[in-house]
């Protein structure tokens, strides 16, 4: 491991070496930095050590980190002008998803990819670079080009795995080039840290659990709440819904969901049709559902906003975490709930009392919206074992012995 030695000049001032061996091996060839600033040598003997025992990707001995010469590699191959230009010719996203992929890149990629190549140069980002990279961002430590004194949080395994994503996309493009920049990704080669997996687990409520937590919301929040769980709707969606958005005539009444709500990329929010045809989706609604939204759409324009926040407009998300929904949480906890579930819980709730009364899977799929049935699976087929029941009974039919026919020899004795 490399460490640090301090000795001093002929002048008195302090003087600190890292030194370590190279590759860390017994046999290895001893290394050597010097340092003036005794902090800029801890910097530079974590980043030995972050790198296996080798010298930082882009550091010369005695100048630091340095920027290729530009005759080697041009400009436009080198990691941040690939991958700002990667995200500018999307095509497919919106502008806040543009704006957030432009962000992840200077903040969490760029300090470690400042001066390698996205092509097959000598420079290139290798696999080493990024488990490196995972492992910084695991661990919370800065990367090699940050600012002195850099202080980073460590990520979940998710957050890994999404800004691993972005990356992974930006070397592909490389590898798909019209000619190919490089022969492969090494995004391809790495392993992402697991997730916990408690970490974002879904809180699913009894009908007595979720009347407990009800009795202690504000009256202003009762007719959302019991929208969002009795719809299985995104706080998105809710929020969003307007009265000529239902249909209270014919057999049965129906809700159409046709817009949401989305982010600006200089921050806010606007109404806009969903992306894709799946969270289009029209849902019936029972008797009780039909009261409530007739009641809140009562003395409204078919373009108002049916739920709206005590002074106005729209609700704000994080205004009704904090004023509506935790304190009712407390509450409710303190009056014997023994869940913390979070707002977007109350759309799992509604699919696991479907998943309960029998409901299909692909049923459950059109309503709540999801793209693909595999979401659906993935997301709730452990609660299917509400059919277990009707399982143990199928295979013991199934199973159970067959009696053997009697023989002429048996009829005989009887007779």
């Amino acid at each position: 491991m490399a460490h640090i030695k301090t000795y001093k000049r002929q002048s008195g001032a302090a003087v600190h070496g890292v030194v370590w061996r190279a590759s860390g091996a017994r046999e290895g060839k001893w290394q050597r930095e010097s340092f003036d600033d005794l902090a800029a040598a801890k910097r530079f003997r974590d980043l030995v050590n972050g790198h296996g025992q080798q010298w930082p990707p882009g550091w010369v001995k005695g100048e630091g980190f340095v920027e290729p010469d530009e005759s080697e590699c041009p400009a436009e191959e080198m990691f941040p002008a690939y991958a700002h230009r990667y995200v500018e010719l999307l095509t497919d996203i919106s502008e806040h998803t543009s704006t957030n992929y432009r962000r992840f890149i200077e903040n969490h990629m760029i300090p470690w990819f400042r001066y390698l190549a996205v092509s097959d140069r000598s420079n290139k980002i290798t696999r080493d670079h990024v488990s490196q990279w995972i492992n910084d961002l695991k661990h919370g430590r800065p990367g090699p080009h940050h600012e002195p004194g850099t202080v980073r949080r460590a990520y979940a395994p998710k957050t890994i795995a999404n800004l691993h994503g972005l990356l992974f996309s930006v070397l592909q493009a490389a590898v798909t080039a019209d000619p190919p920049l490089r022969d492969s990704n090494p995004c391809a080669q790495t392993r992402l840290p697991k997730r916990d997996e408690a970490e974002d687990e879904e809180v699913f409520l009894e009908p007595e659990e979720y009347a407990l937590l009800r009795a202690h919301l504000k009256p202003d929040a009762v007719d959302l709440v019991d929208a969002l769980i009795g719809t299985g709707l995104r706080w998105g969606e809710v929020t969003a819904l307007q009265p000529r958005d239902f249909t209270f005539t014919g057999k049965r009444s129906t809700l159409r969901v046709q817009r949401a709500w989305k982010r600006r990329a200089e921050g806010g929010t606007y109404l806009s049709a969903p992306k894709t045809k799946k969270p289009r989706r029209t849902l019936v609604l029972t008797p009780d559902q039909v009261e409530l939204f007739k009641r809140v759409c009562l003395g409204k324009h078919p373009q108002d906003l049916i739920f709206t926040a005590p002074g106005g407009g729209s609700w704000h998300s994080g205004f009704f975490f904090a004023q509506r929904w935790k304190p009712a949480l407390d509450a409710a906890n303190a009056a014997g709930l023994t869940k913390r579930p979070r707002v977007h819980d109350l759309r799992h709730t509604h699919a696991s009392w479907l998943i309960a009364g029998k409901v299909p899977l692909p049923v459950i799929q059109g309503r709540l919206g999801h793209e693909s049935i595999t979401t659906t699976v993935d997301r709730y087929g452990h609660l299917l074992d509400s059919a277990d029941d009707e399982v143990v009974a199928a295979v013991e039919w199934a199973m159970r012995p067959v009696e053997a026919s009697p023989t002429v020899e048996d009829l005989t004795s009887v007779a």
